[in-house]
């Protein structure tokens, strides 16, 4: 069986990788939907899943980094995800979401400081495991 601690780094690995895929979605979406027609293809019918994924990408990071702050004590991940969370939540439930241009650089940013916020928030454990290893 895994241990809590492994489970916390499985689970910034996830939201690293998810994040970081999220911003590249965001940022080649609107290249896709304009050469969509090209192609003889609409996007009419297509279920809207960003604020789903943005719920659950908050409830994930939210509580990775809070387990990951009961182990180092440091609040340099928190500084990046909460102005990361601002942005996607902005792009996301406001009248910016409207698939235009803002909405995907303020996914794009935040996405990638969400993915930021993950990493730094492993290394961050990781290293508080280490120095407790060695005391």
């Amino acid at each position: 069986m895994s241990s809590p601690q492994s489970a916390l780094h499985r689970a910034d690995r996830f939201g690293f990788a998810a994040s970081f895929l999220c911003a590249i979605h965001c940022a080649l979406l609107p290249i896709l939907v304009a050469l969509l027609p090209a192609f003889g293809l609409n996007i009419s019918g297509w279920i809207d899943l960003d604020q789903a994924f943005v719920i659950f990408a908050t409830l994930l990071a939210a509580t990775t980094l809070t387990l990951g702050y009961r182990r180092h004590r440091v609040f340099r991940a928190w500084a990046l995800l909460l102005p990361a969370l601002a942005l996607v939540w902005l792009a996301t439930f406001s009248p910016l979401h409207h698939h235009d241009l803002t909405h995907a650089v303020l996914m794009t940013v935040g996405g990638l400081m969400l993915a930021a916020a993950h990493f730094v928030n492993l290394r961050l454990t990781h290293a508080a495991s280490a120095a407790a290893e060695s005391a």
